[in-house]
């Protein structure tokens, strides 16, 4: 399966969105706006600018699966957003990372059945996955591990 054909829209409705991440390096995270992780909303909005135009894109997915800290419809998620944090990057409508209605995108990233690399569980708000350019999973990081890490840096300039 290729995650780039993954049927999503944006949060203003735009079909097949992430179709415009193919062929990028990838940093895909879960994303709430009423978390104590929240504030890295900036760091991913400073990450995004700055490497935006070297073959870079962030994807955020809103999602309300842990402590009801995502309860906002998309365009309030979308509002908040832009408001307090500038965000640019392309932010997804709201899905479910884990459970029984968890997202095909989600299936697929937290099972090695369906990657190929690794099972992983989304532990918390801010998780990031790490999408090569032929759409592979490279790795995943703890929630609490922030977009500004020197891994995370090192790894778009390739390094």
């Amino acid at each position: 399966m290729s995650i780039y054909a993954t049927p999503i829209a944006t949060l203003s409705g735009q079909p097949n969105a992430l179709a415009a991440a193919d062929g990028k390096v990838t940093l895909l995270v879960n994303v709430a706006s009423k978390c104590g992780l929240t504030p890295q909303y900036e760091q991913l909005e400073a990450l995004y600018d700055k490497y935006k135009n070297k073959n870079f894109v962030i994807v955020g997915f809103p999602a309300n699966d842990f402590m009801s800290q995502e309860p906002g419809s998309n365009e309030e998620i979308e509002s908040f957003c832009k408001m307090n944090y500038g965000v640019s990057f392309p932010m997804m409508s709201k899905i479910s990372v884990k459970g029984s209605d968890i997202h095909p995108l989600y299936k697929w990233l937290t099972s090695k059945n369906e990657n190929g690399v690794k099972d992983s569980k989304v532990k918390w708000n801010f998780q990031k996955y790490l999408i090569n350019e032929e759409g592979e999973l490279i790795k995943v990081l703890s929630p609490r591990v922030l977009p500004t890490d020197a891994e995370i840096v090192g790894w778009i300039n390739g390094k």
